[in-house]
């Protein structure tokens, strides 16, 4: 029972998250500037996004209440903060700041920390090591597309 309680605290905190970060890009998908840039060719179409992200914190709140249970450190907890806040802030650096190369640097922030979680939990996660396996692919793809943005405009 208490693995389901962490489940639905993690679910909470990962959506919020998500509704933070959509509010704090204010329609940037749909902005001027956004809808002018040169985007990557493998861009995926809008609603993969939404699908994306809530399939990664489903999976990333399931891998993080095992976490939690099994080991409960401030270090798990300190680096969830971390990954909160560089997934949030992304959103009003790039879509609102329109900083593409600091949105880069914490892209890459992002996706270093969550390869960390892998690399330092997985023997003990061991299989479900695999939950959190979307989230780092996801931030590769949205790592490559920052970049490209970056690079051709």
């Amino acid at each position: 029972m208490k693995l389901f309680k962490y489940i639905i605290v993690f679910l909470i905190i990962n959506f919020g998250a998500l509704a933070i970060g959509s509010w704090l890009m204010d329609n940037g998908p749909q902005s001027h500037w956004y809808i002018n840039l040169n985007k990557a060719p493998w861009t995926p179409p809008g609603w993969v996004f939404g699908a994306a992200w809530t399939t990664i914190m489903v999976c990333f709140s399931i891998y993080m209440a095992y976490l939690y249970k099994l080991l409960g450190t401030p270090k798990v907890l300190l680096l969830f903060s971390l990954q909160f806040v560089l997934n949030v802030i992304w959103n009003y650096i790039f879509f609102n700041l329109h900083l593409v190369g600091l949105g880069l640097g914490v892209i890459l922030a992002l996706t270093f920390l969550v390869a960390l979680f892998l690399v330092s939990f997985r023997k003990k996660m061991k299989v479900k090591s695999a939950l959190i396996l979307p989230y780092l692919i996801w931030l590769c793809i949205a790592t490559s597309l920052n970049a490209y943005i970056l690079f051709y405009n």
